[in-house]
């Protein structure tokens, strides 16, 4: 996705796939086959740009900091990406910070989980410090006897983090970017609408959220953006919290363009993909203004169509103001194939989710209604 506004500002995008069959792979006509986790890979690979990012956090840090000690430009810099691969270190930065987080220990043992729910409450909610996304490296924890679930974590893992449970009234997501000079951008805070622990849908702006908890959330988004030395887009995700400190807490970072982000590809000013090039190639960021009265995002996953393209006629006939981005990727069930947004006045936004999920659900299922019609 970054590829066609890397081409509109006149810059070669080249990609490190790991696999010809991968849809980054089909983006660029740059594109390099090969195993992001082997260094001598990446050196053979940085040595032909000006510039390396990536679109996740699973990149070795060791490797990152390798390349930039031979001076390549590394965007987000390796100290940068630290505190979104390293849950503890995130919860220690954003406490050193200032910033609102819950209550949350480092626990080396079951016994020391139990006792930090005893403390604090039950539910408790267990995380690997390292490799979890999208529910994966989770565990809720409702009672002293579910603690034991995490002991096998703690053969991967000399420390995992535990945190209390959030009574939280949604979830939402403050997305920033920066470039290295400093210049810092904001988008409208997103409500954002999770299924089995997976980004299903996106609605911005969120709905009746307090004016100055959107501000306090944008504004810490920022801080960690300009603290952390980030370059690149920021998703810094948030449980609302009504009446409880700032109006909410800080659940987890993502240094990368982000699912909660996908809506401003077409209904912002600057999208997060062309903003993440801007920001890494240090040129002037572009206006994150939104230009709709509301937008939504749906994402489809992998359901019982398995060539989603056969789809896509009926899908746009259903739908012709709605946006579909296509991942090409190969369908499995629960895997993202892509997502939809539906765009549209400040008052249309329940007629914005329906026309989303149908077209989503043609997509996925081959009907408006879902899987069970």
């Amino acid at each position: 996705m970054m590829a066609g506004p890397a081409q509109e500002l006149g810059l070669e995008l080249h990609i490190l796939a790991e696999s010809p069959e991968t849809s980054a792979a089909h983006a660029s006509a740059f594109a390099d086959v090969g195993d992001y986790t082997d260094l001598d890979t990446l050196r053979r690979f940085a040595a032909r740009v000006d510039v390396v990012t990536f679109d996740h956090e699973h990149v070795p840090s060791e490797h990152l900091r390798a390349l930039q000690a031979e001076g390549v430009s590394v965007q987000p810099p390796p100290s940068a990406l630290l505190y979104a691969q390293d849950k503890l270190e995130m919860r220690r930065k954003a406490e050193e910070l200032g910033l609102p987080n819950p209550a949350w220990a480092a626990v080396r043992s079951v016994e020391e989980i139990r006792a930090f729910g005893e403390e604090h409450g039950w539910p408790a909610v267990v995380k690997t410090p390292r490799g979890g996304y999208d529910g994966k490296g989770v565990l809720f924890v409702r009672t002293p006897e579910d603690a034991e679930g995490a002991a096998a974590w703690f053969g991967s893992f000399p420390e995992l983090l535990v945190e209390e449970g959030v009574d939280f009234a949604r979830e939402l997501s403050a997305l920033v970017a920066r470039r290295p000079s400093g210049e810092t951008q904001a988008w409208d805070v997103a409500h954002t609408i999770q299924v089995d622990g997976v980004c299903d849908e996106v609605i911005v702006p969120a709905q009746g959220l307090d004016p100055e908890t959107a501000r306090r959330a944008q504004e810490a988004a920022m801080t960690l953006a300009e603290s952390l030395g980030v370059t690149g887009v920021l998703a810094v995700e948030l449980f609302e919290t009504p009446g409880r400190g700032e109006g909410f807490v800080i659940n987890e970072l993502a240094m990368r363009p982000h699912n909660t982000g996908h809506w401003s590809m077409d209904g912002a000013r600057t999208g997060q993909f062309e903003q993440h090039v801007r920001a890494v190639a240090d040129l002037p960021l572009g206006s994150p203004e939104r230009i709709v009265g509301a937008a939504v995002m749906k994402n489809y996953l992998g359901g019982a169509v398995e060539d989603t393209y056969s789809q896509l006629a009926a899908a746009l006939q259903h739908a012709p103001k709605v946006k579909v981005h296509h991942y090409g990727k190969s369908v499995r069930p629960g895997r993202k194939i892509g997502h939809v947004n539906a765009l549209g006045g400040p008052d249309e936004v329940e007629e914005l989710r329906r026309i989303a999920r149908e077209t989503a659900d043609i997509l996925a299922h081959g009907s408006p209604d879902g899987p069970s019609a």
